[in-house]
């Protein structure tokens, strides 16, 4: 249905349901409302500034006036509504990403032909998706970064030169900035816009410095629609369903998986085990089909409920040993043994053999070591409590 609203309100109506939407969970029934909503208005919008032919291939950006700029907005702002439509099947999702792509393409192409962007602006924001190098790729990212926030800083300067508050506390809303620079008399907030100071020169400043910003996004955007577009055509086919089986072998397949009793659905006097109605009319027991399972289940009927030793204990004694986890020695025997200094002394008196000497001199430097230790730590040097 076409809407009769003047071209300015129904641009406003659409971009304040799209910043409505623009922090409320995608997945939400009431967030697609929104989104839908402002979708139909804004490609209405679209339609009528094709129609009214407010830019031309032919156009330079002196020609065109500062209230109609803010239309140069709507392809940018139409791809970030339609990005948000929720999809369920990956086909259509495709297709939503190729108008999405196609939107920011001709926002994209609009801007360079008006020469609204730089060389070097332009440069920098679409040399990304071809640079291979990671350093070279992460440090153009950084710039492309750094870019973005400086003309989101400058954006809010310049709305505070026109006295208008920060958006959303500070960060930058396009929705929200596009509909500030839309006409006084075409916004809904402009009741006391009589007395508003600013210049047509602020205001297309204002606009233009939008439409930067919007142009970093839009290249932003470009990359990862690509990326994701390229997942979804490598994603395997959803599975087809398997044709209809035969009634034979459907009551097969429902036979082998669902629980069935016993083959033999009677008592051994030919009574039945269910009454019509599927009640039991006397205990019974569900076995697996196959009788080695059933050997096997038996089996471990006449188990311990305990888990049985593995080992004898002198058999971990002997591991405990091989660990270096028991200890030896002490007892009577160390008691009346010799210790390893007085063994050394014995052992250095051994006098004409070669062991005795290999002691002896073991002994000396023994001595001489700590002899020098004594020199250098005198009795009481360390006990500093005691001074004075």
């Amino acid at each position: 249905m076409t809407s009769t609203q003047p071209l300015p309100a129904l641009y406003a109506g659409a971009l304040s349901a799209a910043s409505r939407a623009e922090n409320l969970p995608t997945i939400d029934d009431g967030t697609q409302e929104l989104l839908r909503s402002s979708l139909s208005d804004l490609k209405q919008v679209n339609s009528r500034v094709t129609a009214l032919a407010l830019f031309s291939a032919n156009d330079t950006l002196e020609d065109i006036s500062t209230r109609d700029l803010v239309y140069l907005i709507v392809p940018f702002v139409l791809a970030e509504v339609e990005n948000r439509i929720r999809f369920t099947e990956p086909d259509e999702r495709m297709i939503n990403l190729s108008q999405v792509q196609n939107h920011l393409k001709t926002f994209v192409s609009n801007l360079g032909y008006l020469g609204v962007v730089s060389e070097a602006e332009h440069t920098l924001h679409t040399q990304l998706p071809s640079i291979k190098d990671a350093a070279k790729r992460r440090e153009a990212k950084i710039q492309q970064y750094k870019a973005e926030q400086d003309l989101c800083a400058r954006i809010e300067a310049v709305r505070k030169r026109r006295r208008q508050q920060p958006v959303g506390g500070g960060s930058s809303n396009v929705f929200d900035l596009a509909l500030s620079l839309l006409p006084p008399t075409s916004r809904s907030s402009a009741a006391n816009d009589d007395d508003e100071t600013e210049t047509e020169d602020i205001l297309r400043e204002a606009t233009l410095l939008l439409l930067k910003l919007c142009y970093v996004q839009a290249c932003s955007r470009l990359e990862s629609l690509e990326q994701e577009l390229e997942l979804l055509r490598s994603a395997p086919p959803p599975p087809s369903h398997p044709p209809p089986l035969a009634k034979e072998q459907h009551e097969k397949t429902k036979e082998e998986v669902t629980w069935k009793l016993e083959k033999t659905p009677q008592t051994s006097r030919g009574d039945p085990l269910l009454d019509p109605s599927g009640k039991p009319l006397q205990p019974f027991t569900i076995l697996p089909s196959s009788i080695s399972d059933r050997a096997r289940f038996q089996a471990q009927v006449f188990k311990s409920s305990h888990r049985l030793p593995t080992m004898t204990i002198d058999e971990y004694l002997e591991v405990e040993r091989q660990r270096g986890n028991i200890i030896t020695g002490g007892g009577r025997q160390s008691e009346t043994g010799l210790t390893s200094s007085e063994q050394l002394a014995v052992d250095s008196e051994m006098e004409g053999t070669a062991f005795g000497e290999m002691k002896s001199e073991e002994k000396r430097q023994k001595d001489e070591q700590w002899a020098q230790f004594k020199d250098a730590n005198p009795r009481g040097a360390g006990n500093m409590m005691n001074r004075g």
